[in-house]
């Protein structure tokens, strides 16, 4: 009886919380749900996730919140009524729980930092991922706070830099620099030697300062374009510009970066010898490694709006909603996040 009893239980299914988003629309829709917990198959790594983030991509997957002219794609790409990926969250820290067969670069009890990305299923208790894919041992000098604030914005900000080919010494503009992309952009072409100029609200531009920006321009204060200020770069991190608007700002090759425009910037032609550069971010492997090699010598660190528990998910929705977060919204989904 015991030898059948315990193998019962091994069969037994293990179970974890996680935020389901099943329709579109506003934070109410999220709810938490007990699911089955996933098993690491061969070549993967099961993370028991401490840390996760609420990004602008998981509200704009959960709102449907796309750029004009862009709705029917996305509905394509995400789903109908609601999401495919019901599970949202980008990125993630956390410690390995078990690993699958042939894994040999982590064991259990690493700390790691992940990025799904758009694979997402970071806002549940536990997340499997290719053990070759997109994650990294977690420096000991960063907290699990830090490590789940780094990849949505530092790998979308380093995508455009490398499109625009960014030189050192090179005159960059950033709009939003005080939002999670915004913030990693303005430190990431820092790193690589640009002159960098940050716009923000009144009570960001302390931030922005300390971000090592050259310049912070209050936006509530006046126009930032059009003032005889030229930029080689400018990087519009919240869609609140267009190509055309900024194209006098633009210094002769320069470049305008769309992080988060619409169709529109995508499809628009060069001006002479400006152009526009537009599109999703790619999600590279190589990018978390930088990312964790950057913020292990200091030379780059997510910026933290606020940390809430796992239960008050919807109310880190909200926060990134409200337009005024301060880099990213972390989500602490275990004990140790801080």
């Amino acid at each position: 009886p015991e030898r059948a009893f315990a193998a019962a239980a091994g069969r037994r299914t293990s179970t974890m919380r996680a935020w389901m988003c099943r329709r579109y629309g506003g934070p109410e829709t999220l709810t938490l749900e007990t699911v089955p917990q996933p098993r690491p198959k061969p070549g993967e790594v099961l993370i028991r996730v401490v840390a996760t983030s609420v990004s602008s991509g998981d509200v704009r997957v959960r709102a449907l919140r796309v750029p004009a002219g862009m709705k029917t794609m996305a509905r394509l790409a995400l789903g109908f009524t609601g999401p495919r990926r019901r599970v949202l969250g980008t990125e993630l820290s956390g410690v390995i729980a078990a690993v699958g067969g042939r894994v040999t670069a982590f064991k259990p009890g690493d700390a790691v930092i992940a990025f799904p990305g758009v694979a997402m299923g970071a806002h549940a208790e536990y997340r499997v991922m290719p053990a070759d894919g997109r994650i990294a041992l977690k420096p000991e000098s960063m907290s699990f706070a830090e490590g789940a604030a780094l990849c949505f914005g530092g790998s979308t900000a380093l995508h455009f830099l490398r499109r625009a080919g960014l030189k050192q010494g090179e005159r960059m503009l950033v709009i939003g620099a005080s939002g999670a992309v915004g913030s990693a952009m303005v430190q990431l072409a820092r790193q690589q030697g640009a002159w960098v100029a940050g716009v923000a609200s009144t009570a960001n531009l302390d931030l922005v300062r300390s971000l090592n920006a050259d310049a912070a321009i209050d936006y509530t204060r006046g126009a930032y374009l059009g003032t005889g200020e030229t930029y080689d770069v400018i990087a519009d991190a919240v869609g609140i510009t267009h190509f055309s608007g900024c194209h006098a700002s633009l210094n002769e090759h320069g470049r305008y970066l769309s992080l988060a425009g619409g169709l529109g910037d995508m499809m628009a032609r060069p001006k002479g010898t400006k152009r526009s550069i537009a599109g999703p971010a790619a999600e590279r492997k190589e990018d978390v490694a930088e990312l964790v090699q950057l913020a292990a010598a200091g030379a780059f660190r997510p910026v933290i709006d606020s940390i809430v528990p796992f239960e008050a998910l919807p109310d880190a929705h909200r926060r990134a909603d409200s337009g005024r977060k301060r880099g990213s919204v972390v989500v602490e989904v275990s004990a140790a996040c801080r």
